[in-house]
């Protein structure tokens, strides 16, 4: 295993555990993140949402594998199966991530999975009926920012 595939390890075996603060240890100080849900978070917001993320986190498990990284870049395959607060439905989240490594630290963290499959197991029938749609799916981009605005400003 080289150094940049002992990174991306770390980063998930602290997200297994809910350290937050060893999940950010591995972010470079201008972490750029994205995901279907949070497109673009930055610098403190990043770290922030994993943060939001751990605390929040309700029978959560995370299993993750197929971690691969050259000099530059990395990627892997996780899935998080957790209860969605709001719901109280359980979600089984399918996600393929993609690294740049800079300087010995993730600089730029991209996560894809299907948000319609998400909001289908998050949102129930709502979610199974129209969370393919544009609109649902920015209600849900636009909840998440606020979660995270409130959490990251009663952090501070």
């Amino acid at each position: 295993m080289n150094a940049n595939e002992e990174l991306i390890t770390k980063f998930y075996t602290a997200f297994q555990q809910r350290d937050a603060a060893t999940m950010a240890s591995c972010y470079h100080q201008d972490i750029t993140f994205s995901d279907p849900v949070f497109p673009s978070l930055h610098g403190p917001a990043a770290s922030g949402m994993w943060h939001m993320l751990c605390a929040r986190a309700q029978n959560f498990s995370l299993v993750f594998s197929e971690v691969k990284a050259n000099e530059t870049a990395g990627s892997a395959h996780w899935i998080a199966t957790y209860t969605f607060s709001q719901t109280g439905r359980t979600v089984v989240n399918d996600i393929r991530a993609n690294f740049v490594i800079a300087e010995g630290k993730i600089i730029q963290h991209h996560d894809h999975f299907d948000l319609w499959k998400w909001a289908r197991q998050a949102l129930g029938l709502k979610g199974m009926l129209l969370g393919w749609s544009a609109m649902v799916q920015s209600a849900v981009q636009k909840q998440a920012a606020k979660s995270l605005h409130h959490y990251l400003s009663k952090a501070n």
